[in-house]
């Protein structure tokens, strides 16, 4: 119950300001008169008393002006000649207000012309009001005590709120780098599915092709090339199920090794058995390489043989595949001596999607890609890794 009637109270801010302006204001009530001097009207001091309170209920959405209302009455009462009265602590509430909402250049000034107002107000009338020089210093002390705090609790605020945003942006950028990194998953999947059905259903296509037309005239060539469908969908829908696997939560992924050089003999054997020519040589010594850039090569030799078989056309005669390790890197190079892209009806000009991510693929690992028409007729695809690049 006490926690819900002080909830109540902080939605209700100007409620507590009501009760503070009334309650100064009738404590300076019957105290007032005596410092009104002879000759002027006796409702003055009220009205002072009513000038220095009243506007304080509004402090919450007009601070200056409120400050600057309470101040003019202030002087206006010296001028006038009314004493200093209790009503007064007001212009000590109106500049912690002050100094809580505005920087030090705005509330300093405040500040201090509060203090002049002190000085001048009860400095010559010492005597009258039976205060000691001591205690005109405690006054001048309330009032920068007042300032004092006031800063002191909106440092505080600007603090927390530097605090509360600086967690704000943290989070936002939280947020940010998980969509970056979400992205960048989702173009390596998206490379890893555009390899895997790009080169299995050209060799697919191919073989199929083949077998339709020897069904009849050589029933065993079909029969291989059938059987050779079969294991290239086999091991489409194999990797397919481990892509799929990784997007999947709580569920494991295939066992089955990601490909990579070693498997490079099988790729060669299954784009010769598709009609390919492809020859495959290797230079230098081998060394282990990092798991990202042993699928890196894979990818990248898969994808330039599915581009020459797409792409070369039928002056197509030779396709050369070679590893070259040297010192701290490895150059892979595909050549061919066909058409190569944009030669053909359909195909890409310049490098579609297969060319885009393969280029993306080195990149990441820290490589250089270079593809293009040869200078003695063909295509080529080169492509440069350093020897253990990150995964």
């Amino acid at each position: 119950m006490k926690g819900a009637s002080s909830s109540w109270l902080r939605e209700r801010p100007w409620l507590v300001d009501v009760v503070v302006a009334l309650a100064v204001f009738a404590y300076n009530l019957p105290i007032q008169v005596r410092y009104v001097p002879d000759g002027l009207w006796p409702g003055t001091g009220t009205v002072v008393a009513v000038g220095l309170c009243a506007p304080y209920v509004l402090r919450q959405r007009h601070p200056l002006p409120v400050f600057g209302i309470i101040l003019l009455t202030a002087w206006l009462q010296l001028v006038l000649g009314v004493g200093f009265i209790p009503a007064d602590i007001m212009l000590a509430f109106a500049l912690y207000n002050v100094a809580v909402r505005f920087q030090w250049p705005i509330s300093a000034p405040a500040a201090a012309a509060v203090v002049l107002w002190v000085l001048l107000a009860v400095g010559p009338r010492l005597e009258e009001y039976y205060l000691s020089p001591s205690d005109l210093g405690l006054l001048v002390l309330v009032v920068v005590t007042a300032w004092t705090w006031g800063t002191t609790v909106r440092i505080r605020r600007d603090y927390v709120d530097g605090l509360k945003e600086r967690a704000r942006q943290l989070e936002r950028e939280q947020e940010s780098q998980a969509r970056i990194v979400a992205a960048a998953e989702r173009a390596r999947i998206a490379r890893e599915i555009h390899d895997i059905v790009s080169h299995s259903l050209s060799v697919v296509v191919v073989m199929a092709e083949g077998a339709s037309l020897k069904v009849h005239s050589e029933p065993e060539r079909a029969e291989q090339a059938m059987l050779t469908v079969r294991d290239t969908g086999r091991d489409a829908l194999a990797e397919m199920r481990r892509m799929l696997d990784v997007l999947r939560d709580g569920e494991p992924g295939s066992r089955a090794p990601s490909p990579g050089i070693a498997q490079l003999g099988r790729l060669i054997e299954e784009s010769r058995t598709s009609g390919l020519p492809v020859e495959m040589t290797l230079r230098g010594e081998p060394v282990e390489v990092s798991a990202g850039v042993d699928l890196v090569v894979y990818r990248v030799i898969q994808e330039a043989l599915t581009n020459a078989r797409k792409h070369a056309g039928p002056l197509l005669s030779k396709v050369a595949v070679r590893l070259r390790y040297g010192g701290d890197s490895l150059e892979v190079r595909v050549t061919d001596d066909g058409q190569g892209p944009g030669a053909r009806p359909g195909s890409e000009p310049g490098g579609g999607h297969g060319l885009v991510g393969m280029r993306e693929r080195v990149a990441a690992y820290g490589g250089k890609l270079r593809t293009g028409p040869r200078p003695g007729g063909g295509f080529e695809v080169v492509a440069t890794l350093p020897i253990g690049g990150g995964d």
